[in-house]
């Protein structure tokens, strides 16, 4: 195509290959009003960081049809009292959660097979009641450290295993709110 002869068609060589800066920018701050200083904290109550964890929640809604439920129990009062225990299960290995993490929150609670006893499901009926609602966000959290660390280590066989001989010595009953 035809350009006019002011247009340059050649580029001098000298401004084809990159340059640096004249100078290096200044170091980076976390100063600005939304940026965390320090550590994540820790404590009772505060939950443990993982990543991805909204993710539980659509894991959770997969085994809705397979969770063993009797009259009065709702699929949202368990899913939001299990979701927790998941969360601490995957972020213990340091990973976002997967479907085992979900299954054997829902195992140790009784929601999948083995069946659960009558001693559990009326526990189960009281502990779970409502915590499809926000407000009961420390029940939630009462539920999540009911099972330890070493629990949560175990393989899935293992805890269907031991929830077969006895779900109840799975979960720790003297921690307190």
């Amino acid at each position: 195509m035809a350009a006019p002869n002011y247009v340059p068609t050649e580029t001098p060589a000298a401004q084809r290959h990159y340059v640096s800066p004249p100078r290096l920018p200044q170091s980076w701050f976390a100063d600005r009003p939304g940026d965390l200083k320090g550590s994540q904290p820790s404590g009772n109550g505060l939950g443990v960081p993982g990543p991805d964890q909204g993710y539980a929640w659509a894991l959770a809604r997969r085994l809705q049809d397979a969770m063993l439920l009797s009259s009065g129990e709702h699929a949202d009062d368990a899913v939001a009292g299990c979701v927790g225990v998941a969360l601490k299960r995957a972020a213990c290995f340091g990973r976002a959660p997967i479907l085992v993490d979900v299954e054997i929150a829902f195992r140790l609670f009784g929601y999948l097979p083995p069946s659960p006893d009558g001693r559990l499901l009326r526990w189960r009926k009281k502990a779970f009641a409502g915590l499809r609602h926000q407000h009961h966000y420390g029940e939630a959290r009462h539920l999540v450290d009911m099972v330890s660390e070493e629990v949560l280590r175990m393989t899935s066989a293992a805890i269907t295993a031991a929830c077969e001989a006895d779900r109840f010595g799975l979960l720790d009953f003297s921690v307190t709110r």
